[in-house]
């Protein structure tokens, strides 16, 4: 299997990654993930040879086949058909049901098949680009935001067919959900490392903050015990009786290592600007239809209501009229038939990857902030375009060369800016990370007004909605109810309910008992931890005490070597040395305490790795 070690990568003057080391096992499917700019498609580019590594090795075994799905449109066949079954093996060739089962899993039609494969929306042509590496068996898949283009039905198709391809995956998605269906493992790109562990993302993410934790801890205890050495030498670099030890932890401080404090990670934090809205329902939508052509009717008969605090979600398969209903609720269509009743006080906010066209390519960010709210401020627009990650010079930026994702994030940043009381968002997470998806899915139950949007993350469908607005069996119908309950009560009419089952590896712990014997791993360290820390803590109150008598006892001897007081020189000059001794002594058993904490603590963390 594939094997990369002390892997390096700089873009400029940032450095993307270091020493990054990992192995596939046979079969292995691992989730990649970090934040945003973190290096995980570049990651992709540099085992494909595509981008120039600057340090450490990358091992592939003779004949070992990767397969990379790539966003760039390369078609030489007249049909869809003919173009995927180009990549099939000569004995393959005539197996065109290998490749009409990828296809109509992906949400092509039999009519389609036999289209111009330049014919299709982006969207359809890279489900065209991943069709042909499904099918070329490759013992390894290099996967980067495949779900992106995917509406929820082909996703879920997607999700078996991977979780039973006979192979190895490294996926990239910010689907978290997709990604914890198809994987069995997890490495992230993290503070310019790369850790991996078995297990889903919520382990990986809980191992990372445990780590960190002990990080600062062991920061913190050292910056003390420096400090303490540091007291130690100032105070008797100058008595000869202590020189030699004072030497020694000199000595013992130049060989310590600076730990540094862990730099805030950026994130994007969302925080809609609310507007105040009195009234029961926002808008109320009576017998709409709609299509580009009379003859293709998308929806009709189509009534609703959008009250105070609704969640609601719009749901189906491309093409089927999504974005064009957000569009008409907007205001920036006409329905074919019925019409929409807004309440004056309405402020709309409306996301769609349609709407960075309208963005003034010569603005800056900031200006562009500026733009929808003339009361913002520069302070303010400044801190939204921080929210967005476009920190300092940064938000200078024109927008014409920003790259497709921060064009997003400048829409969000927009609607950041304006008073909204009633958002509507078409796909909002596609240029987010999973820390960011989370964030905005917090913030979007938080808001006070309502919210609609369009979304194949089932994760985000579980978390936020309530009702539903469900495009299928050519037509357009309402639903009250959670996605499971509509999931349980109506579900997806296209799906195939294949006899290949997706295979379960059955996991030694359920989630509870996992918890449960967590728990109980936290306990018995507790336990095990507890008298060994009442003894520190006991030992650094003792050394304390001691270094006060040692303040004392030398005040002391300085009045009584300016009285001349023999006796009291003498009995000063004692509890001097007798305290000394003791914060020695103090030193040495706090050190091998420490390192009996150490050991102990580290016992328990690889039994709680073993665990996950």
């Amino acid at each position: 299997m594939i094997q990369v070690t002390g892997l390096d990568k700089e873009l400029g003057d940032r450095i993307l990654f270091n020493n990054v080391t990992f192995g596939l096992s046979k079969n292995e499917k691992v989730g990649l993930v970090g934040r945003n700019g973190s290096g995980k498609s570049t990651l992709f580019k540099v085992i494909m040879n595509e981008v120039d590594k600057d340090g450490g090795d990358i091992s592939i075994p003779k004949n070992y086949s990767i397969g990379f799905l790539q966003q760039y449109i390369k078609f030489n066949k007249k049909t869809v058909l003919e173009e995927c079954m180009q990549v099939l093996t000569k004995e393959e060739q005539f197996d065109l049901y290998k490749a009409e089962k990828i296809l109509f899993g992906l949400g092509f039609t039999d009519e389609d098949l036999q289209k111009d494969p330049l014919s299709f929306s982006g969207g359809f042509q890279i489900r065209i680009n991943l069709t042909k590496i499904l099918l070329e068996n490759h013992d390894l898949l290099l996967l980067d935001e495949p779900t992106n283009y995917l509406d929820i039905v082909s996703m879920r198709w997607l999700e078996g067919f991977l979780a039973r391809y006979p192979g190895e995956i490294i996926l990239i998605t910010h689907d978290r959900d997709f990604m914890n269906k198809v994987c069995d493992h997890t490495m992230g790109l993290h503070r310019q490392k790369l850790v991996k562990i078995k297990g889903n993302y919520e382990k990986y993410k809980t191992k990372i903050e445990e780590e960190e934790i002990v990080y600062e801890n062991t920061r913190l205890n050292q910056e003390k015990k420096r400090k303490e050495l540091e007291a130690f030498v100032t105070r008797f670099k100058a008595k000869a009786s202590k020189a030699g030890q004072a030497q020694s932890r000199a000595k013992m401080l130049e060989k310590m290592d600076e730990i540094e404090a862990l730099e805030s990670v950026r994130t994007l934090d969302f925080k809609f600007n609310y507007k105040d809205f009195q009234a029961k329902t926002f808008l109320k939508a009576d017998d709409l239809s709609f299509g580009y052509d009379k003859n293709k009717i998308l929806f009709k008969d189509l009534s609703f209501f959008i009250n105070a605090k609704d969640r609601i979600a719009i749901i189906g398969k491309n093409g089927k009229g999504k974005s064009t209903l957000l569009n008409i609720i907007a205001g920036k269509l006409k329905p074919l038939t019925g019409n929409i009743e807004a309440h004056q006080s309405v402020a709309l906010g409306h996301f769609g990857q349609t709407n960075i066209d309208v963005l003034h390519a010569d603005n800056t960010i900031e200006e562009e902030i500026n733009s929808v709210n003339a009361d913002l401020g520069t302070a303010k627009a400044r801190s939204i375009c921080g929210t967005m990650m476009f920190t300092g010079d940064d938000a200078k930026k024109k927008i014409k060369i920003l790259s497709g994702g921060e064009k997003s994030r400048v829409l969000l940043g927009k609607i950041l800016a304006k008073e909204t009381n009633l958002l509507l968002l078409d796909e909002p997470t596609n240029h987010l990370d999973q820390e960011s998806v989370d964030e905005l899915t917090r913030e979007l139950n938080n808001f006070k007004g309502a919210s609609i949007i369009v979304t194949h993350n089932e994760l985000i469908l579980r978390r936020f909605a309530t009702k539903f607005i469900v495009f299928q069996k050519d037509g357009c119908e309402e639903f009250v109810g959670t996605y499971d309950e509509f999931l349980e009560k109506i579900g997806w009419e296209d799906e195939t309910g294949e006899e290949e089952e997706k295979p379960v590896d059955t996991p030694k712990l359920s989630h509870k008992e996992y918890k449960h014997q967590r728990s109980e791993l936290i306990k018995e360290r507790s336990r095990a931890t507890k008298d060994l820390k009442k003894s520190i803590e006991k030992i650094e109150d003792k050394i304390m005490k001691a270094e006060d008598n040692i303040n004392l006892a030398n005040e002391n001897l300085i009045k009584a070597s300016h009285a001349e007081n023999a006796a009291d020189i003498t009995k000063y000059s004692k509890l001097l040395a007798d305290s000394e001794s003791d914060v020695e002594l103090l030193f040495e058993k706090l050190e091998v305490e420490s390192e009996s904490l150490s050991l102990i603590e580290r016992d328990f963390d690889v039994k709680l790795d073993e665990l996950s």
